[in-house]
């Protein structure tokens, strides 16, 4: 029997007209379980123990052709270290610098920002805010 998550993966996936490959299918269900931004070899330690054949190539293969549809996005939270996430629609980040901890800030958090008095010439498209500090648990409190 097909659970209900599988059912909606597997709907998304189609919907973008992808044709589900057991690598593809692992990675997304791996990313849309998780809420910690992880890295290529994150995904694949946990892909692994289910489906012991997936290399790093397949791993980011599959998460080019997620990015490519939608599924899927790149957060660069730190320098030289790409992380991925399923929460595609539009929310900011914050990453503890203690213990690496990311969590997810909703968009409406800074729905203030006055792209307006940016400099003349400069047209935004998109943005995302980082916020950089402590977590609860590396302070203590």
């Amino acid at each position: 029997m097909v659970s209900n998550a599988t059912q909606k993966i597997e709907a998304q996936m189609r919907a973008k007209g992808l044709r589900i490959t057991p690598q593809r299918f692992a990675v997304y269900a791996n990313l849309r379980s998780r809420f910690d931004h992880p890295t290529v070899e994150e995904i694949l330690v946990d892909v692994n123990r289910d489906l012991p054949i997936s290399s790093k190539a397949t791993v980011y293969s599959a998460l080019s052709v997620l990015r490519e549809v939608g599924l899927v996005r790149e957060v660069l939270l730190e320098e030289g270290v790409t992380r991925y996430d399923a929460k595609v629609e539009p929310h900011h980040h914050f990453c503890c610098q203690t213990c690496g901890a990311i969590q997810d800030i909703d968009w409406e958090t800074f729905s203030s920002l006055q792209l307006d008095r940016l400099p003349e010439g400069i047209r935004v498209k998109n943005y995302e805010v980082i916020l950089k500090g402590e977590c609860d648990r590396c302070t203590g409190k």
